[in-house]
């Protein structure tokens, strides 16, 4: 059963290593998981879920393998517990006769409780040494010992009705992103390389030459780390993008923090970019794309945002912007300005935050073969990610 459960994690795509299943299984022979269920869900989740994303999944594994299991356990809770709501109503002792009860330690009174366990074979009531309700034994509920050991009532939900509320669907990966998730994401995208001069302490090389030196301390200096990273990010703005204007909000809110990239710039198009882009969602202040061009290092990560939904004229003819931009149209068609982008940057994403089941129509397939496309949710903006940090150049811009 444990070895199902594993593959079920696996299967639910928790990449749950070797290392860690041998950790939980020598936690489980330690008896961590307090010999309960619902002990084996905590720490399981605890050594196998290394990212709250696959909370969710955890719980449906966890249903799929374990669901009825604990059937005939509840059926036996169920009876201890009625047999425990009712307790005899014995008179109530005086003080001192609880003065002269023994007080038991917590180690006396967990020793006294399993020899009890084991010896005991039924219910019991009143009286001063089994497991039962109303009398003066320091094990049961309702008695008048007055250094105890309560059974029942422990008002803790089980492992199985935790998993079967799935409390953790939030933090599923295809939810659309928050500005903390958008920047989480963001931050490996960050290029750190030593620039300038050598005025900062390496530690770590420090420690090692000094080592390798018997004990001769030799101090290793290197130029700091700075972040390296540049960023150009184009965003559609207008019409179908309205009902999506929080989320990029929220992408360029994450993206143009102070201090994440070295360098980072960010520009407004409607459906396409044409012979300009500009510095505001109203189209004020434009920049000629060719300039954007000539001063943008090859090596700049390009990201644009937008669902690729336009007329196919838009994209495909000759004054195809006059769509939008009426007299101020490029005789130019708005593909060409997308190519002229694709293939200066050696890196590029498209953020798209329709769904992928709606990826086909005409014009975003098309964007699709120029630019990398990813959907505008947790693992797509992951995937977009490590494409942009590791993935394959661009064939034309390479």
């Amino acid at each position: 059963m444990f070895l199902d459960f594993f593959f079920e994690l696996r299967r639910r795509k928790i990449h749950v290593s070797t290392h860690e299943w041998m950790a939980l299984m020598k936690a489980l022979s330690l008896g961590l998981h307090d010999s309960s269920l619902d002990g084996f869900y905590d720490l399981a989740r605890a050594l196998c879920v290394k990212d709250v994303a696959h909370y969710d999944a955890f719980d449906q594994a966890f249903l799929t393998v374990f669901k009825g299991l604990e059937r005939l356990s509840l059926e036996l809770t169920d009876e201890l517990e009625q047999w425990l709501r009712e307790p005899r109503n014995l008179a109530r002792l005086t003080d001192e006769q609880r003065a002269a009860l023994k007080d038991l330690s917590l180690d006396e009174l967990r020793k006294l409780f399993e020899e009890r366990l084991r010896e005991q074979k039924g219910r019991h009531d009143g009286g001063n040494r089994w497991i039962g309700t109303g009398g003066t034994s320091p094990f049961g509920s309702g008695g008048h010992h007055p250094t105890g050991m309560r059974v029942g009532e422990g008002g803790r939900r089980s492992a199985m009705q935790i998993a079967g509320e799935r409390r953790f669907r939030e933090y599923r990966s295809d939810e659309i992103l928050d500005v903390r998730k958008i920047d989480v994401a963001l931050r490996l995208l960050r290029d750190l390389g030593r620039e300038g001069a050598p005025d900062e302490l390496d530690l770590d090389e420090t420690i090692d030459k000094t080592a390798r030196n018997a004990g001769d301390l030799e101090v290793v200096m290197h130029p700091p780390r700075r972040n390296r990273a540049k960023v150009l990010l184009l965003m559609d703005v207008g019409g179908s993008m309205d009902p999506y204007a929080l989320l990029v909000n929220r992408l360029f809110t994450a993206a143009s923090r102070s201090g994440r990239f070295a360098r980072f710039r960010s520009f407004y198009f409607h459906n396409c970019v044409y012979q300009a882009v500009y510095q505001d969602a109203h189209f004020r202040g434009d920049v000629p794309v060719a300039d954007l061009i000539g001063g943008s290092d090859r090596d700049e990560k390009l990201v644009i945002v937008g669902d690729g939904a336009m007329h196919p004229g838009e994209l495909l003819h000759p004054g195809g912007s006059i769509y939008y931009y009426g007299q101020h149209s490029t005789m130019t068609p708005g593909i060409d300005w997308m190519r002229r982008l694709a293939e200066h940057f050696r890196k590029s994403a498209w953020l798209n935050p329709e769904p992928p089941t709606t990826w086909d129509v005409p014009t975003v397939e098309i964007l699709r073969r120029l630019f990398p496309m990813y959907p505008l949710t947790l693992d797509g903006l992951h995937e977009a990610v490590r494409h942009l940090v590791r993935g394959a150049a661009h064939p034309a811009a390479a």
